[in-house]
């Protein structure tokens, strides 16, 4: 076991802490909104974590219907269809999500050529007519202006396309073809209303440095709108294929971290840019669906301590995704089967879904933060610290911890939740049972039992100003802790001391 590390916590203790791990959460692609097992998963996200906003593929894409071109007199006219994006943006707007806007990718009749990318096959070739793309833009933009109300969709940020220095997203990986677009799409979009928040270039990890400069140049020499600016960030190298599944092997975070301060520090030297919004609108530890990695609590210890120094540099940062409805690779053969989402299908949280959970419960003000923890106050007082222990190798390596925090004397209530590869692990009882491909209703109850964190509540009397909480952290745990202070009320003649079970 290491050396136990000791973290003293007074009132005065403030520290710098940005928690936007809930601002957005990524999604597949737009059209698999409309089945009831994504809605039921988006649904359960939100009651238990509840993010600001939500961004996906394939807005224009054939199977969404909104681009619907017919000849007239050999002249091919234009016609929209908003009939499934109203079902599915009416449910996000429902379910408490803005949409984070992704414009793309080619409807087949705009499209310039034939290239798809996964198993669903978005178009990836530029417009054959810029004028018609700009009019779609603006149409579906003018129809959200009308259902929803400008002052709701100039909220909405919106991002141009996704990953076009990648190939298999947009055709050769054409900057000055993405450049062209990015302007065209943007003045559609601020034609619409001007006070619309539009970036990209959503780059991710490929040449990235240059695609940036060069596309801040060019909105730079170009006057081209720009607003925020986004791009994506995963933290495995290259994958190893074995039968259905990559494996991948993780960076340390702090190289993960320094690729993303690269990216600020390009950003702030174009003195028109700097400060602006940088928003990572997709991340993970692996950039492959097939990686069991995402259904592990590695994955969710990994993230935890990301989530405490990604706002440092990011407006924003989406985690990609929320759940397992998800096609870009195919169908999943098993419950686990290396998702991206925080839930399987069938509705069991990975480890990872915890993580985002406690998150949601951070306080206000950040008291203390290491790379092993985050500690912070509510408006009340109250305390609430989120720790973990990431260990990727294959063996174990415990991490001691002790907090020391100020308190006024009096009684409190101390809650406790552990999420490690003993307590809340439902990849290994899935194991342990079989791994049984589709799963029998009473499996999934079993995993369901065997996905919650272990609760603890204890009672506290402090009585010199102070309070110690000790943690012992196994391989991969993430623990949250929350201190309130308490007025005990007992009712006359309930003594504990008396009651077997009862006493602390």
């Amino acid at each position: 076991m290491e050396n136990k590390l000791v973290c003293n916590i007074s009132k005065s203790d403030r520290t710098a802490f940005q928690n936007n791990a809930l601002f957005c959460v990524g999604t597949g692609r737009m059209n698999l909104a409309l089945r009831k097992e994504y809605y039921n998963q988006l649904k359960k996200v939100q009651e238990d974590i509840h993010f600001s906003h939500i961004r996906g593929h394939g807005l224009f894409c054939d199977d969404m219907a909104i681009y619907q071109g017919y000849d007239e007199d050999g002249t091919e006219m234009a016609e929209y269809n908003f009939t499934y994006v109203d079902m599915v943006f009416d449910d996000y707007l429902d379910l408490g999500l803005k949409p984070f806007v992704e414009l793309g990718f080619m409807p087949e009749k705009l499209a310039s050529g034939r290239q798809t990318v996964f198993y669903w096959k978005g178009n990836v070739t530029p417009p054959a007519d810029y004028n018609k793309w700009a009019e779609l833009v603006k149409a579906t933009v003018t129809h959200w202006i009308d259902r929803y109300g400008r002052e709701e969709v100039i909220t909405w940020p919106f991002e141009v396309w996704n990953e076009p220095n990648l190939p298999g997203f947009w055709k050769d990986a054409d900057m000055e073809e993405y450049f062209h677009l990015y302007e065209v799409t943007a003045m559609a979009v601020k034609e619409c209303d001007s006070r619309i928040r539009v970036g990209g270039p959503a780059i991710c990890g490929v040449d990235d440095e240059r695609w940036l400069r060069s596309f801040l140049e060019f909105c730079s020499k170009n006057k081209v709108p720009l607003d925020l600016v986004t791009r994506h960030a995963y933290a495995t190298d290259m994958p190893e294929r074995d039968g259905h599944y990559d494996y991948q092997n993780l960076r340390k975070p702090e190289i993960f971290t320094q690729e993303l301060k690269e990216s600020r520090r390009i950003i702030d030297s174009f003195p028109e840019y700097e400060g602006m919004e940088m928003h990572l609108t997709e991340f993970n530890t692996s950039y492959t669906p097939l990686n069991p990695i995402h259904d592990t609590n590695l994955n969710a210890a990994y993230i935890a301590q990301l989530l405490s120094v990604l706002g440092d540099v990011c407006a924003s940062y989406s985690y990609w995704t929320f759940g397992d409805v998800f096609e870009e690779t195919g169908v999943s053969f098993t419950p686990f089967s290396g998702g991206f989402g925080l839930l399987t299908n069938g509705m069991i949280p990975k480890p990872t879904y915890w993580t985002f959970a406690f998150y949601r419960n951070l306080g206000t003000e950040a008291v203390a933060r290491s790379e092993h923890y985050i500690i912070t106050k509510d408006n009340k007082g109250g305390i609430y610290g989120i720790a973990w222990n990431p260990v990727d190798e294959f063996s174990d390596k415990e991490l001691s911890l002790q907090f020391n925090i100020e308190l006024e004397n009096g009684e409190y209530s101390m809650v406790t939740r552990l999420v490690d590869e003993d307590t809340c692990n439902p990849l290994k009882a899935w194991i342990n049972m079989g791994s049984p491909a589709n799963l029998k209703r009473e499996q999934k109850e079993l995993l369901l039992e065997c996905a919650k964190p272990q609760v603890k509540l204890e009672q506290l009397s402090v009585t010199d100003h102070a309070a110690a909480v000790d943690v012992t952290l196994s391989s991969n745990a993430v623990y949250s802790f929350e201190i309130q202070r308490i007025t005990p009320q007992t009712d006359r003649g309930f003594k504990p001391e008396r009651i077997r079970g009862a006493r602390s």
